[in-house]
């Protein structure tokens, strides 16, 4: 597999690159960021994996979070990869629609055709990246994860799924029981099909209610997000975290939307809670 360096930018003593490669996984070229804290000079450094939400790219929380000046503080690299396949041949909604298709992967492996030939986004952030990353970067095997709406979903289900990969989990505005919402239940028809036995694998409130393994979680959701209601549902992982007495601190922030506003003015939080959990 071969990496083609797109840009390089430096950023608070550190580096922050992006690259192009072909994925074996999902049968296209994929792009990913990647922020290599001023430590990673002399050493291996840990690492955190941030899933973007609907729409997005690598560069959302790269351009927009602020996310670097601490990660350098700390020490902590960042990788985002994209949200789904891209390119000419991969499939996409007939429409259009901006969730479903191309941007909208969902963090998931598809089994219904067209979309099982490129959309196995799951073990492309499971598997192959990461093996790809502490191959060809100075970073550690040492994992946390986060993300933003449909990668809050994301990095919840797959910290859940994978608890001995994952020292920590974290998520902004997360769809936490996409079986029960408008935006998971297109996707999920449309990636696993009708047979909703399958969509519980992919479904964080569903997850937890068996999780036996407890990795720490941090979720934040802002109270004038103009999705909390029909499609993020947090009640929904705060009742299962209770059942399970999983170690969940899931903060209602006031006033706060859906954007990266929101992200960008507690990220700092979510990376320091990360580091007590990545940095030994």
């Amino acid at each position: 597999m071969t990496l083609e360096n797109v840009s390089s930018n430096k950023m608070f003593g550190g580096w922050l690159k992006q690259y192009s490669h072909h994925s074996d996984t999902l049968n296209c070229q994929m792009r990913f960021a990647i922020y290599l804290p001023p430590q990673a000079a002399s050493q291996k450094v840990p690492v955190l994996y941030w899933l973007s939400g609907l729409t997005c790219t690598d560069e959302n929380v790269m351009q927009k979070s602020g996310i670097q000046r601490v990660a350098a503080e700390l020490g902590i690299a960042i990788v985002a990869p994209d949200t789904s396949p891209r390119g000419e041949n991969v499939a996409d909604d007939a429409n259009g629609a901006y969730d479903f298709g191309l941007g909208a992967g969902f963090y998931l492996n598809a089994s219904q055709a067209p979309f099982n030939t490129h959309y196995q986004m799951y073990d492309y952030v499971v598997k192959e990246l990461p093996a790809f990353i502490e191959q060809h970067f100075p970073v550690s095997s040492m994992r946390s994860i986060s993300g933003h709406s449909m990668g809050g979903h994301g990095a919840i289900t797959i910290g859940l799924k994978n608890p001995q990969q994952y020292q920590s989990i974290s998520a902004f505005s997360p769809i936490c029981n996409p079986i029960n919402c408008p935006w998971g239940q297109k996707a999920f028809n449309g990636y696993l099909g009708a047979d909703q036995t399958s969509w519980a694998e992919y479904d964080s409130s569903e997850l937890m209610k068996s999780s036996m393994v407890k990795v720490p979680m941090l979720v934040d959701q802002g109270t004038e997000d103009n999705f909390l209601v029909e499609q993020l549902k947090p009640e929904s992982l705060i009742e299962a975290a209770k059942a399970q007495q999983y170690p969940l601190t899931l903060r209602m922030q006031e006033g706060y939307d859906h954007s990266y506003f929101f992200i960008s003015s507690f990220i700092e939080d979510h990376l320091r809670f990360h580091a007590k959990h990545l940095i030994k």
